[in-house]
């Protein structure tokens, strides 16, 4: 199928999944990335008049900020903004308070799952579905916050590759600001999805979509994949007790 209507299947898609559900319409947290643009003009797409984009600023930085105004004045979007930085600094002092201090990934993390429960009181008082944005790279080798950008309702990019999201961006007239950036989760300052991972998303798009690849990529892909089993499955269960 063609990326163009791979593109109005996913409009359509959502829009099932929504009256499945028995819901309005849907909500989608933005962060000045191109993953959550593409869901974003998807979400608009799809329930032009129920709708929410959400700006939950974090200890952002300034090119978040730069390329999320771009994105909503470039697609005309809807956006609610709900600033998370006083939220972050109480939680992260009461944990660090505790006595044991919390690692730089798990404080980070603590921003994803905070903007989690943000995007639910919204979604919940619209009667909206939260739209994840997690591509195919991503969640295959599990680089997403589990009951974080984790916790969602739907998944919509959940099938494209990198390389795909970026084209699906073009179509989709997201500025070329957000296309041509380099991928961040804005854990940190300056910190890169690729230079946390150890190589490129080409790497781990021809991987997973069966092309060769170096036995070094092989096998870090296959081990990210491994221990992040339990990020994309439901908590196990004991056995019945009757």
């Amino acid at each position: 199928m063609k990326l163009k209507d791979y593109l109005e299947y996913l409009v359509e898609w959502i829009r099932e999944e929504v009256i499945k559900a028995n819901q309005k319409g849907v909500i989608v947290g933005i962060s000045g990335g191109i993953d959550s643009a593409v869901v974003a003009a998807l979400a608009k797409k799809a329930f032009p008049n129920d709708y929410i984009t959400l700006w939950m600023p974090c200890k952002s930085s300034e090119l978040d900020e730069k390329c999320k105004e771009e994105l909503i004045r470039d697609l005309d979007l809807k956006n609610v903004t709900v600033d998370l930085s006083k939220p972050f600094e109480a939680i992260s002092e009461s944990l660090n308070n505790s006595g044991i201090n919390q690692s730089k990934l798990a404080l980070a993390n603590t921003k994803a799952r905070l903007r989690m429960s943000s995007l639910y009181s919204m979604a919940q008082t619209h009667n909206y579905l939260v739209l994840g944005t997690d591509n195919a790279d991503e969640w295959h080798i599990g680089y997403f916050t589990k009951f974080g950008d984790g916790g969602v309702d739907l998944l919509p990019i959940i099938k494209l590759l990198k390389r795909e999201v970026k084209e699906a961006a073009k179509l989709l007239g997201v500025p070329d600001s957000i296309i041509n950036r380099a991928p961040t989760a804005s854990l940190w300052e300056d910190q890169t999805d690729e230079s946390e991972i150890g190589f490129s998303y080409d790497l781990i798009d021809d991987y997973i979509s069966g092309k060769e690849v170096n036995n070094l990529v092989k096998e870090r892909v296959d081990y990210l994949h491994k221990i992040s089993e339990h990020k994309r499955t439901s908590a196990p269960m004991p056995k019945n007790i009757r």
